[in-house]
């Protein structure tokens, strides 16, 4: 589904970002990213939603060509893919419905669709008694599900979250990552970008280890070590 193939990044500046990744991730897998800041995780995820370009290699997400994919094509490109930030991005003036609502309707889904599918969405992240409610009467655990929601709103085939648990408070992490793991059994592809080292080990899953700007370890079901 994707597969990273030698791929290298260098910014403008000079930094090497990616220095020779291959990397394969399959249909319906679940892999955690992690390595220290400054290893490449942010570039590799942004690499991934096509915000940057690859400098060498081939980059492939199923059908597309991430080199060769035109602009114009990128949005097209975007819709199959779910995008869970760290900082929430939710609109403020946007109630819980209308702002799960908002990620259907700019791709022109209809009304009775978007009317069909946000409660039942809301429902899976256990919050379909808050959708009159707006971002800032919620705790920060339930505006990363608010987030999570949305990424789900378009039914893409690949979610990626993006230190998912980094601005809500430690006791609600695992309520997040276990909701992701339910996405995850919906035949979701899940990638999540995180530092935390306990969730990383308590859920056993598929670990992929950067350090500078290449791939130090990558295993399944074990613990990882951020001196790799």
């Amino acid at each position: 589904m994707i597969e990273f193939r030698n791929v290298r990044k260098v910014y403008d500046n000079g930094t090497v970002a990616l220095d020779g990744v291959n990397l394969k991730v399959h249909d319906g897998e679940f892999v955690f990213v992690v390595g220290d800041s400054g290893a490449g995780k942010t570039t590799l995820m942004k690499m991934m939603l096509r915000e940057e370009k690859v400098t060498s290699g081939r980059l492939t997400v199923d059908e597309f060509d991430l080199v060769k994919l035109p602009n114009y094509k990128v949005p097209y490109y975007r819709r199959q893919i779910g995008v869970v930030f760290q900082d929430f991005r939710l609109f403020p003036s946007k109630t819980v419905y209308e702002n799960v609502a908002f990620a259907m309707r700019v791709i022109g889904e209809p009304s009775s669709v978007i009317r069909r599918r946000v409660p039942t969405i809301l429902s899976i992240v256990n919050l379909q008694d808050k959708y009159k409610n707006y971002p800032t009467q919620l705790s920060g655990g339930e505006q990363q599900r608010v987030a999570l929601a949305r990424a789900m709103a378009n039914n893409p085939r690949i979610i990626i979250a993006d230190e998912p648990t980094g601005n809500i408070d430690p006791h609600l992490s695992l309520e997040i990552m276990n909701l992701l793991i339910k996405i995850h059994k919906k035949n979701k592809t899940v990638i999540v970008v995180t530092h935390e080292k306990g969730l990383v080990d308590y859920f056993q899953q598929r670990v992929v280890t950067l350090k500078g700007g290449r791939i130090s370890d990558d295993r399944v079901g074990g613990m990882y070590n951020a001196q790799v």
